[in-house]
Order: structure tokens, then C-alpha cells, then sequence
């Protein structure tokens, strides 16, 4: 909705499963919520893909990078091959 805060992803590949999730509250709406480390995978199988949109995998790299930014302990889970993309 116009005005609204919240943007919701929906993710339609089996590889995403929903097990790690948990329930949180997100404005007002309880709502699954993945593991950081699920999340940073996701956007490592979307930095590989070699289908995907140049400016998507770029996306995704920034991504990556804002996630270990902030989480520098989730680096080992990075593969060799995404590592020097990082911007």
C-alpha cells in the first residue's frame, strides 16, 4: 500500500525452506523469518547464478557484503569463487 513500511520477498525456489525460520513480529504481523545464514546463502546461490540479470548479481554482491559488513563471522560461509567480487 501507498505510504506502507513494509516490503515483503517471497522466495518460490525449493532450496528455501522454511525450517530454520522463526516466528517474529514484523509491524504488527507475525511473519517467518529466516536465519541470517539462510538469508546470506540465498543471496550466494543468486550471486552464482549464471542466468540472473548482471545488475541482480551485482545486487545480490552488495548484498553480501553489507551482510558481512555487519556480520564479519559469517565470512567462512562465503565460497573462494564470490569472495574477490565483493565490492
Amino acid at each position: 500500500m501507498p505510504g506502507s513500511d513494509l516490503r515483503v520477498q517471497l522466495q518460490t525456489d525449493p532450496r528455501y525452506g522454511v525450517e530454520g525460520a522463526s516466528e517474529r513480529g514484523v509491524l504488527g504481523l507475525t511473519l517467518p523469518v529466516p536465519r541470517l545464514e539462510d538469508v546470506l546463502q540465498g543471496k550466494v546461490w543468486a550471486a552464482q547464478d549464471p542466468t540472473r540479470r548482471p545488475s541482480k548479481r551485482q545486487k545480490d554482491l552488495a548484498d553480501i557484503s553489507r551482510l558481512l559488513e555487519a556480520h564479519p563471522g559469517l565470512r567462512a560461509r562465503v565460497p573462494a569463487d564470490v569472495l574477490p567480487r565483493l565490492i
